[in-house]
């Protein structure tokens, strides 16, 4: 019996996106959004917390049972860049934080890449390694 409710779900999900990174972001800010509007004594705020939790599952089930595997996937790219991005700020802060006695970090004026020197003190002469353009720093 279960094998073959397993072997209709299998059909019917040939050929649709399924569950991604994306889908999983929305489900879990939902449910967020859900416990938020329990706590919430305003009717109108909860209502509208309400009406986004609504929103934000509805557009996760569109996602999973969507067919346009293209769109989905170009959906789900431009999300894990925003997501990296913002996670990348995060741990070059705690790796600076981290090499705080050992390392100064600076910027390049030219590209505005930021270098990791090593801390000696005086003046020094840096070649950046992405534009190869040499700048005088004061650490």
């Amino acid at each position: 019996m279960f094998r073959r409710l397993g072997q209709k779900l299998y059909n019917f999900m040939l050929g649709r996106n399924g569950p991604d990174n994306l889908f999983r972001f929305c489900v879990w800010a939902s449910f967020a959004v859900a416990v938020v509007a329990i706590f919430v004594r305003n009717f109108w705020v909860s209502s509208a917390l309400s009406l986004i939790y609504y929103a934000l599952l509805g557009y996760a089930v569109f996602r999973v049972l969507s067919r346009n595997v293209y769109k989905r996937r170009a959906e789900n790219a431009k999300y894990l860049g925003a997501r990296n991005k913002f996670l990348s700020f995060f741990k070059r802060k705690k790796a600076q934080f981290r090499d705080r006695k050992t390392h100064v970090y600076k910027k390049c004026p030219h590209c505005k890449a930021t270098l990791r020197l090593p801390k000696k003190k005086g003046r020094h002469t840096v070649a950046c390694p992405k534009c190869r353009k040499s700048f005088e720093t004061k650490i």
